[in-house]
């Protein structure tokens, strides 16, 4: 007798999409239309003014065992060294908790976001992301060559990096979370953002049509990732070395817990 089953070997397997349902990918709620570094739970928003150009911090309240690692006063220090030319109309700085399982798949240091909703506007940001200091970090012994060199970047922060069997493993230290986001990860996404204005924003002409901002626009985003890269580890690269020359960094994490207290902040979301 004829089996119709039989007919398809894909049936009840990925290749026909059984199981697409319950993958483990970050959800995107198509009913809040927001990106998923862009849902925020509890916050308090801190307002700074540095070298006279206000800065927003949107700060997320963390969960048990996860710390912002930076603090509004050491982010405001190293602000304060960015030329303000550098600025633009960046104003967000956002300190996030990221979910357990954007932790899994998504985990990043920092990111920029050139048009970031919040509070129904939108404006460029730059999102710094909590750590859970229960965890470790892992990274494949099968790196590609940029990997590889951000491995060395991560040893010159002082994480402890041990070669295990299948991976190369550090244990999360705020210290040097701290030292990773605050000199490194900051003024890398400081220097995306420059390479932005330099392509699309400072171009701009008086009266022009938008199809000119818009060719711009489509011009940066298309440009490979190894170019974009590139210049913001140089421009973070550079801006770090002049810091160390200077003697301003490296410097002693300023937890203000009467300010933070002044803000509205909890200190559990900074330190246990």
């Amino acid at each position: 007798m004829l089996n119709p089953t039989r007919r398809n070997r894909n049936i009840g397997t990925a290749k026909q999409g059984y199981g697409q349902d319950n993958k483990l990918v970050v959800p995107y709620p198509a009913v809040e239309m927001k990106y998923f570094y862009e849902r925020l739970g509890k916050y308090k928003v801190v307002e700074r003014k540095i070298n006279n150009h206000k800065f927003k911090f949107v700060i997320e309240e963390t969960r048990e065992n996860s710390f912002h690692a930076c603090t509004i006063d050491d982010l405001e220090k190293i602000l304060s060294e960015i030329p303000k030319e550098d600025y633009g109309d960046l104003e967000l700085i956002v300190l996030r908790q990221p979910t357990r399982k954007e932790e899994n798949l998504k985990s990043v240091w920092g990111r920029l976001i050139y048009s970031y909703e919040f509070e129904n506007e939108h404006f460029p940001a730059i999102i710094i992301e909590a750590i859970d200091l229960e965890r470790n970090f892992k990274w494949s012994k099968k790196l590609s060559v940029e990997s590889q060199k951000e491995l060395e970047r991560l040893k010159d922060d002082g994480h402890k990096i041990v070669m295990e069997k299948r991976y190369f493993e550090a244990e999360y230290k705020i210290e040097n979370i701290r030292a990773t986001q605050l000199y490194r990860t900051l003024p890398h996404e400081f220097g995306h953002f420059v390479h932005y204005l330099n392509v699309v924003e400072k171009p701009e002409k008086p009266d022009e049509e938008y199809d000119a901002w818009e060719k711009r626009w489509n011009k940066y985003h298309s440009l490979p990732s190894s170019e974009k890269e590139s210049f913001a580890h140089s421009y973070a690269d550079k801006f770090k070395s002049e810091l160390e020359t200077k003697n301003i960094i490296p410097f002693d994490r300023i937890l203000d817990l009467d300010k933070i207290k002044k803000d509205g902040l909890k200190i559990s979301d900074f330190e246990k």
